[in-house]
């Protein structure tokens, strides 16, 4: 008998002898032969004192079964490959059952099954379990290119739980991208854009100044701080700060995805419930810098805050409202920045 460790002692009827009596769980280490390679692995096993030496040893189905999968997770281990267990958590960390995650990743149904049992999963296989275990950016895209093998209430049910592994870094890279997707019309410098792509830097720094130089900021007046300072920009000098795409609503200028600017990372605010309301009420962020800001662009910020630093939200609706690029536009319709050389000089 090879070397081999006592593990516990039960009492059953032993089918080697016959007899109930008390028999010995074993495990030793021992080699097979896994594609074409010797792997070491750990065997389970049942002892029987009262049998013969060449006829004292036996397992069950379970055990046989557990013995499989460790061989397979020893040559797993050896070649750096997930080894079922890991599988299991990764799968479990999502909420995922073994069918989720084959259809997340666009496998057969049974491939996970398969993989956290008996088969071992190749190289690129691994790779992919590897990435979305590493980055659940990566189980997002995945998420949304597979979302039609799931109903929308679950697909949403799993990319909530995908979200609460995101650190800081990925929350704002999922924010940023989220707003990003509202311009993928807007590609190219033009005039609903101002001739200048989307730039989420200048965004929150424009928010974060606004707000430390005006006190009680909410969002209707905030947003049509922003196209004011993008207009008046862009009558200056040919181009706007932000690259912002504004359209005609009934409180005025609205930037395309506000929803999703005012949920940026580094764009502070306090929400604040009055009634059946959800107020938004925006603050300094300290964290970054304003010398990004250029002086032509203070400049403006700080010719539009002269200006409506003294308006409630109600006052800088009406101003909007007389603007020619508000007149000229109809309900939703994009506002050219062509018309912003129409905007009142302060």
């Amino acid at each position: 008998m090879k070397h081999s460790n006592l593990i516990r002692k039960i009492q059953i009827q032993c089918p080697l002898c016959g007899q109930v009596h008390e028999i010995e769980h074993r495990v030793r280490i021992v080699r097979t032969i896994i594609k074409e390679e010797e792997t070491d692995y750990t065997e389970n096993y049942y002892l029987c004192l009262n049998s013969d030496a060449d006829e004292n040893e036996f397992a069950t189905g379970a055990m046989e079964n557990q013995n499989l999968l460790n061989a397979h997770n020893a040559y797993r281990t050896k070649h750096q490959l997930l080894t079922s267990d890991e599988i299991v958590a990764l799968r479990k960390a999502y909420g995922l059952s073994q069918v989720d995650l084959a259809r997340l990743l666009g496998w057969g149904e049974a491939t996970i099954s398969r993989y956290e049992s008996k088969a071992i999963q190749d190289e690129a296989y691994d790779n992919i379990l590897r990435a979305i275990q590493e980055n659940p950016l990566v189980a997002l895209d995945y998420l949304q290119k597979n979302r039609e093998k799931f109903t929308v209430k679950k697909s949403e049910r799993i990319k909530q739980r995908i979200i609460a592994h995101l650190d800081e870094d990925g929350k704002e890279y999922l924010q940023r991208r989220s707003l990003e997707s509202e311009y993928i019309t807007y590609q190219t410098p033009c005039n609903e854009n101002g001739f200048k792509l989307l730039d989420i830097d200048k965004v929150e720094l424009m928010v974060s100044y606004f707000a430390k130089r005006i006190n009680n900021l909410y969002k209707v007046k905030l947003m049509k701080l922003l196209w004011y300072a993008d207009a008046l920009f862009f009558k200056r000098y040919g181009n706007s700060i932000s690259g912002l795409v504004y359209r005609h609503d009934t409180m005025g200028a609205l930037p395309v995805g506000h929803y999703k600017l005012v949920g940026l990372e580094n764009i502070n605010k306090q929400i604040e419930e009055d009634y059946e309301y959800t107020k938004y009420h925006f603050l300094p962020n300290n964290k970054i810098s304003e010398s990004v800001l250029s002086s032509a662009e203070k400049q403006v910020l700080n010719t539009v805050i002269q200006k409506f630093v003294s308006f409630n939200a109600q006052e800088i609706v009406s101003y909007m409202h007389e603007e020619t690029a508000y007149v000229k536009t109809a309900d939703n319709e994009v506002i050219p920045f062509s018309l912003a050389r129409e905007i009142r000089e302060f």
